[in-house]
């Protein structure tokens, strides 16, 4: 009976042969990349100086003691997510570290749930095999595991507000962005959705919580001012290590102020535009303007920022979701080539050729990041030139071959 359920007896549909092919590599690379290669670790440990900081602020002893002078990872959350972190130190360090990749493969599982269902897409969708194997194939997905920091549970907490603000769950959604700035405030500027969008309730909780963490944290800490004079000023500086955004590579190459100022502000140009003309003609289509708006602002805040890691990409789902939609600003081969520049797990160092190797691999995330910009800015201008030229702007900038035809818009007389 077994046996004979491996050949079906009538022909499979294309979208069965997809999650027949798919779910099994999907399934495999993630129990490959939680169980193998986040348990062996490598190169970066995010997770020790947290651990550390979790259990001092358990034990009432100092938690702001970094030295900067050093390139290791440090600990950076504010009072706040120090008291949310906390649980994780009840426990011994390894097991915890398990139980912390766990939780954060668990986030990312039920994140892209949440993106399918905001899509109107089920499990039994062929793409939903896709998104699981190229979400934990990717970079941003792996290494987040590998280095065991908590941007899973960031990117849960991103769909959740996508979701929520969706539904017009005002509060409710301000409440997943809060907790998610109570630990790191790297989703801030998607504040930008509900301040155009006219939700206001969203800033109530949006600003509550983390205030009200605060509250709560700073007595229960020993050194919570030292985050104030220690800490705030380190993370307002630009550094020219494990930092893909301009600043940061434009520092590490020894490129003048100058230049690396005009390169921020032109791209920051580029954004601005591709932000009013999504606002003017596109926020009425709510899925395709919130997901594409999603990655426009985080792109450039990590881009234009004075800090920007790949893994950061993660937060990009979204706008990389909108594929699906006939209208998306990333159906292009150029969309897909700055894609592979910020999630590709592929490493460019070259023994052969050590300088380009060198330097493809240093620049390939910011050189994706600025690509996706650029793409996104050229699809827009140009949907609205095109809808400009042919006297349509008023309908808004759809693509032309999107709109109805003129045989279908003019009823035909029997």
């Amino acid at each position: 009976m077994f046996l004979r359920s491996l050949e079906p007896r009538t022909a499979r549909t294309t979208a069965d042969v997809v999650k027949v092919v798919v779910w099994p590599l999907a399934v495999m690379t993630v129990l490959h990349r939680v169980v193998i290669k986040a348990v062996n670790g490598f190169r970066t440990d995010d997770f020790t100086p947290v651990y550390n900081a979790a259990l001092a602020f358990l034990n009432r002893r100092p938690v702001y003691t970094a030295n900067f002078q050093w390139v290791d990872p440090h600990y950076l959350y504010p009072p706040s997510g120090t008291l949310l972190i906390s649980p994780i130190a009840v426990i011994d360090p390894e097991r915890s570290r398990w139980l912390f990749i766990l939780a954060n493969a668990v986030a990312i599982l039920i994140a892209l749930y949440l993106l399918l269902r905001m899509f109107g897409l089920r499990l039994d969708s062929p793409v939903a095999p896709i998104l699981v194997l190229g979400a934990f194939a990717s970079e941003t997905v792996t290494n987040t595991l590998v280095f065991t920091n908590i941007n899973g549970l960031v990117l849960l907490g991103q769909v959740a507000f996508l979701v929520l603000l969706l539904k017009r769950r005002d509060l409710w959604a301000g409440v997943m962005l809060g907790l998610t700035f109570a630990v790191k405030p790297i989703l801030a500027p998607l504040l930008f959705l509900p301040l155009v969008r006219g939700q206001w309730k969203v800033f109530i909780p949006a600003a509550g919580v983390p205030i009200l963490l605060n509250i709560i944290a700073w007595p229960l800490s020993v050194d919570a001012w030292n985050f104030v004079e220690l800490t705030v000023p380190y993370l307002l500086e630009s550094r020219d290590y494990f930092n893909s955004a301009i600043v940061g590579n434009g520092m590490y190459y020894g490129l003048p102020g100058w230049l690396i100022l005009g390169l921020r502000g032109l791209l920051a140009v580029l954004v601005a535009v591709s932000l009013w003309l999504l606002y003017r003609y596109c926020r009425n289509d709510e899925v395709f303007f919130v997901c594409t708006a999603t990655g426009v602002l985080l792109s450039a805040s990590f881009l234009l920022g004075s800090l920007g890691q790949m893994y950061y990409s993660m937060m990009l789902f979204p706008l990389l979701m909108t594929v699906l939609l006939p209208n998306s600003v990333v159906r292009n081969w150029p969309a897909w080539l700055a894609v592979y520049g910020f999630m590709s797990y592929d490493s460019w160092l070259s023994g052969r050729w050590v300088e380009a190797g060198r330097a493809a691999e240093y620049m390939k995330t910011t050189l994706g990041w600025s690509l996706l910009i650029i793409v996104i800015f050229a699809v827009l201008v140009d949907r609205y030139l095109a809808a400009r030229r042919e006297g349509r702007l008023a309908d808004g900038i759809e693509p032309a071959h999107l709109l109805p035809s003129k045989t279908e818009e003019t009823p035909v007389r029997a």
